[in-house]
């Protein structure tokens, strides 16, 4: 089906196509327009020099084909009365999606101040990639867009989380060549064995084969159509081919081939919701080859620039300066003839818009793109339904996390009809303890299953892919289009997302400055299997770094949490599920941990994000605390409270107090976070001038970073993860990262001024027992029993 070999097959009557191409050349002048000019618009007096911008900034090569698919997008949407998105996956192409929705009237409805006219025209095309304007890719202020598209890999895993429950959407997502080339790429073409027929949309790839990246030719763009053919087909899609350079042809094919796509598609869909068809269908793929920087400059400087790399940018450099330069570009505008285009007031003429959709059908005005006006409240049981009885801390032990499960579960069963909320993660679900939410949804899967196989359903909201890629793009699109989910995932392997929830927390931080775009449901993770109990995976599975990762993010996006218990993990999980505008970021352990608060008090405590546990310490209130014992995290939390004890015995005298962190956000200063403490509130939790034996979940250096501006710094001794792990014991890993119960009481027999003579013997106790740990887990592979089987004896 190429354009260049074959008839153009019938369809578009001769109105259409000249309808068509309109569009497309007042696109593509509204796009070169962007990148050049600062005045005169229309070009209604020749083209001087000092109506281009001084600095070029953007990129021509893409935009041509994605005018292409845009305006194609429109004809099947109004024709078909399509509820439609589409998802750039360009980035670079922003000239043109702002162009199409200048066109289609979206952007003056968003933007009241750039009109539909030779003002507003100037104004669009100033603003772009200039100061105080609007950035070069497909950004967050872009009306229409879910995806930023700056970091490329990303585009088809959104795409799908759009589609998955929205059984009336299609997603169109133009996959550009070079992006084409990224891991979170090529795995997320997998995204279609986990797509309902039934209950979700449909998603058509438009795979854009202009031919080059920035420099260099693309892998897929150079293979043949026969074998491009065979990796489509082995990923399980039907290809359709549009390719050309003769726009006429290109017109008419690619009308027919979006015609044939959407055909497909509903045939697909009516033979799984009205005939009950379960085997998984081959989706359509339109693969669309057409010439990089199509219709700009062929040659500039003597140097070949359309269809080569060189038209990946700004084609034409100097013409501010290069006189050729300047008439280069006049020649290129005019060739678009938009008198034609625009009418003497600046204004699309009718014929560009004859293949328009009208409200909420177009895309820049979908509400899709804009999830936050579709979002509704999650619905949430009451916590006192999941929470462990404590009747006096450290009585009872539970799995936080299978706690936590019970509670998903229900959230799974009471979204069951409306079908918003997911729950993903990379083959850990059962692992992290949370199976108990297959009880209300199996595993979406659409390939075959196995007599062995358990909880597979084809019309699962449990989300299982061995790709953190793909499980983060798909519960990003699925939030960016108004529904709520949870990521859960191994704590060392979440780095794999680092890059992609930057780009989302730098979204989140955009739109919360638009005020036409609704709050979408926070992108919240549990990180659990975390690095102090993973003693049997060993050294590859251990790094607390997330945490490092994302306290460095915005401030008012993100949030950390480490809850010590099960109630605790409840309640700060009630608050992320609904919180909106956030990323959350939950550390919490998945083994048997000791149960310290109440459900009442869980929620008092994580209300507070920081307290001190009265309980736990021996001031009695007549004086300062002698030394204050810190604890942020589950396994520290266990340990500073076996210190505790062990000073309680041994030094009966020290007044020790104990706090405990949930929120580390409240560490920083009140004027650095919302979260954070004024000077007077931190001094007086931790002290002014009190040793302060802090033990943290991750790596110590940031505790000391979020705290080097407070008085009592100087008093602050941070243990934590040093990057020392193994294949060991539970409380070995904590005694080779000096995190340990017999390690802190030394921290504080050193630090607490008088104690280094008179506890001499406490300490040297203290010693002995890590090195009687040492030789005893050699011997016997197992915990010291004081340590294997102890618990909180509080006072006694």
């Amino acid at each position: 089906m190429s354009a260049d070999t074959q008839q153009a097959p019938p369809g578009l009557t001769d109105e259409e196509l000249a309808g068509l191409d309109a569009h497309w050349r007042a696109a593509n002048y509204l796009s070169v327009g962007q990148i050049y000019l600062m005045a005169n618009p229309l070009l209604t007096e020749p083209l001087r020099p000092e109506h281009v911008k001084p600095r070029l900034l953007g990129h021509w090569g893409t935009s041509p084909g994605l005018n292409l698919v845009h305006t194609h997008l429109n004809r099947v949407i109004k024709a078909r009365n399509l509820d439609a998105l589409c998802v750039w996956g360009p980035g670079h192409g922003g000239p043109a999606v702002l162009a199409n929705s200048w066109l289609e009237g979206s952007y003056t409805e968003t933007y009241p101040d750039i009109t539909r006219d030779a003002s507003g025209m100037g104004r669009l095309f100033k603003q772009f990639s200039f100061p105080g304007g609007v950035p070069s890719h497909v950004a967050p202020e872009t009306p229409g867009s879910i995806h930023e598209g700056g970091e490329l890999g990303y585009s088809l895993s959104h795409a799908y989380g759009a589609a998955f429950d929205h059984p009336g959407l299609v997603v169109a997502c133009v996959i550009g060549d070079g992006e084409a080339e990224t891991g979170p790429l090529a795995t997320s073409w997998h995204s279609n064995k986990f797509l309902d027929p039934v209950n979700d949309g449909a998603v058509l790839p438009i795979l854009h084969l202009n031919g080059y990246k920035i420099a260099n030719p693309t892998v897929l763009a150079r293979l043949s159509e026969a074998e491009l053919d065979e990796l489509l087909r082995g990923y399980g899609h039907d290809p359709i081919h549009v390719t050309g350079d003769e726009p006429a042809a290109v017109h008419r094919t690619m009308a027919h081939a979006m015609d044939t796509a959407l055909d497909r598609i509903a045939a697909i869909q009516r033979a799984a919701r009205e005939d009950g068809a379960g085997d998984r269908p081959r989706w359509p793929v339109i693969v669309l080859r057409t010439p990089k920087g199509w219709t700009g400059p062929a040659e500039v400087d003597g140097l070949p620039v359309e269809n080569t790399w060189r038209a990946h940018q700004v084609p034409l450099s100097a013409v501010r300066t290069d006189p050729e330069h300047l008439a280069q570009l006049e020649q290129w505008l005019r060739s678009y003839r938009p008198e034609e285009l625009f009418d003497d007031a600046g204004a699309p003429r009718p014929a560009v818009l004859a293949t328009v959709p009208r409200g909420a059908r177009r895309l820049g005005a979908t509400p899709f793109a804009n999830g936050g006006l579709l979002l509704r409240e999650l619905p949430l049981p009451p916590l006192e339904k999941y929470a462990v009885p404590v009747d006096e801390p450290g009585a009872s032990t539970h799995e936080p996390t299978r706690v936590l499960g019970d509670l998903l579960a229900d959230v799974m069963a009471a979204t069951a009809d409306r079908r918003d909320f997911r729950l993903v993660g990379p083959d850990e679900t059962a692992s992290n303890r949370l199976q108990a939410v297959y009880a209300a949804s199996g595993k979406a899967w659409q390939e075959r299953t196995l007599p062995v196989d358990e909880d597979l359903d084809r019309h699962g909201r449990v989300m299982e892919i061995l790709s953190e890629h793909t499980c983060q793009g798909w519960l990003e699109g699925y939030l960016l289009t108004g529904r709520h989910g949870l990521f859960s995932c191994y704590e060392a392997f979440v780095h794999i997302v680092d890059s992609m929830v930057n780009q989302h927390v730098k979204w989140l931080r955009v739109t919360r400055r638009l005020p036409w775009r609704a709050p979408i449901a926070s992108l919240n993770y549990l990180l659990t299997s975390h690095v102090w109990r993973q003693d049997h995976n060993g050294f590859s599975h251990q790094d607390p770094g997330f945490v490092d990762h994302i306290i460095n993010k915005s401030p008012e996006a993100v949030r950390v949490y480490l809850p010590p218990d099960a109630n605790t993990l409840l309640s700060v999980a009630d608050h992320a599920l609904r919180s909106r505008d956030y990323v959350n970021v939950v550390v919490a352990g998945k083994q048997p941990c000791f149960d310290w608060l109440s459900m009442e008090q869980a929620k008092v405590h994580c209300a507070r994000g920081a307290g001190i546990w009265d309980w736990a310490g021996t001031e009695d209130g007549s004086r300062d605390p002698d030394v204050v014992l810190a604890c942020a995290g589950d396994v520290p939390t266990q340990e500073v409270l076996a210190a505790a004890q062990l000073i309680r015995r041994h030094l009966p005298d020290l007044a020790v107090r104990v706090v405990n962190v949930v929120d580390i956000a409240r560490l920083l200063p009140s004027g650095e976070h919302p979260h954070g403490m004024s000077d007077f509130e931190y001094d007086g939790l931790f002290t002014a001038d009190k040793p302060v034996i802090f033990a943290y979940h991750g790596y110590p250096w940031l505790i000391h970073r979020l705290a080097y501006r407070r008085t009592g710094h100087a008093h602050l001794h941070v243990r934590g993860y040093k990057e020392i792990g193994t294949t060991t014991t539970p409380f070995d890993m904590v005694v080779g990262n000096d995190m340990d119960r017999y390690r802190l009481v030394m921290d504080v027999i050193d630090r607490v001024p008088g104690l280094a003579v008179r506890a001499a013997a406490v300490r040297q106790r203290m010693e002995d027992a890590r090195l009687r740990h040492h030789d005893w887990i050699r011997e016997h592979g197992v915990d010291l029993p004081e340590v294997a089987d102890w618990s909180w004896a509080g006072s006694r």
